[in-house]
């Protein structure tokens, strides 16, 4: 099984295979079926029953009635959890350990500025963060873990605490359902005030396309790594962003400014692949750097895929 932290635990510690969908095989879904689901719960639970089932598993010992295995007592330790039935069989002390179900908290960050309303294909990147930030919302509450949500353009405009009871959820995917394409974008600002909003540490997504200065934004990611997060960031970009295969002269709009130019392909498609490149990998290094992991997702890109590669790759880690 592996949990939202890209744990092994039980069979999966033996065997990286168990990583595997339920059933053996993973029901890929293409983002233009997704958009065809009115509520953004079902495609949640559409996505994540494919793939993943379970609750999770602590690694650290707790106080739940599921046994792990004896460890020799030392000094100190509760005598509550002495084995007094081995004691007498074995004349030797010995502290029954346990698992535990962990209580984390997951906070979902989605940009919502202006550039993230652009979409060349059946979903714009606005769309795709929804349902990403859907599955994990809902991969965190089925693993009992608290869900909070974050929405921003130039500023917070969405702020629901991480809260696990009933009824929160509804509340988590309505107000993703309503989220729509606003200003600038301001993410560097916005991820140094999410630092300070959210609580006790836990898991951070961020979905953005992450147009900012690479440098402010692995600044700002360090803040929230500082605050004892555990931080995941996804680049989400349209196919068009990191190709540019215009065939055609076309008029680029800033979706934010409204700003337009005239563009001949034929001339600027060769050092626009370039500067974008340079931007991702500006980003990947930066956020290795501080050991946090980043995902860059195109927008055509099976969603269940995504989040399967993702989490099998932070098992492994």
């Amino acid at each position: 099984m592996i949990d939202w932290f890209g744990r092994k635990s039980g069979k999966a510690a033996a065997d990286d295979n168990s990583a595997e969908p339920s059933g053996g095989t993973a029901r890929f879904l293409d983002p233009e079926v997704l958009g065809k689901i009115a509520s953004l719960e079902i495609l949640a639970r559409t996505v994540v029953e494919g793939f993943i089932s379970g609750l999770h598993r602590s690694p650290y010992t707790g106080f739940s009635t599921e046994f792990a295995e004896y460890r020799q007592y030392m000094p100190g330790d509760d005598l509550r959890y002495l084995d007094w039935k081995l004691l007498g069989r074995t004349d030797r002390y010995y502290i029954r350990k346990y698992r535990a179900d962990t209580n984390a908290q997951l906070h979902v960050v989605i940009d919502t500025s202006g550039s993230m309303s652009y979409g060349s294909g059946a979903v714009t990147k606005l769309q795709y963060a929804r349902f990403l930030g859907a599955a994990a919302a809902y991969l965190a509450n089925r693993q009992q873990d608290a869900v909070g949500l974050i929405a921003f353009d130039d500023r917070v405009r969405v702020h629901i605490p991480a809260l696990n009871r009933t009824g929160h959820m509804r509340t988590i995917f309505g107000r993703m359902e309503q989220l729509q394409p606003g200003g600038e974008t301001r993410l560097s600002t916005v991820l140094h005030e999410a630092a300070e909003r959210i609580g006790r540490r836990g898991i951070v997504v961020i979905l953005s396309d992450l147009y900012d200065d690479p440098e402010a934004i692995v600044k700002a990611v360090q803040h929230l790594r500082f605050r004892g997060n555990d931080v995941m960031v996804f680049h989400l970009l349209d196919r068009n962003e990191v190709d540019f295969n215009f065939a055609e002269p076309v008029l680029l709009e800033d979706a934010e400014t409204e700003e337009q130019i005239h563009v001949l392909p034929e001339l600027v498609s060769e050092g626009y692949r370039q500067a974008i490149a340079g931007h991702i990998e500006r980003l990947r290094e930066g956020l290795a750097g501080i050991r946090t992991d980043y995902e860059l997702l195109t927008t055509d890109r099976p969603l269940d895929q995504a989040l399967y590669t993702f989490l099998t790759r932070r098992m492994k880690q």
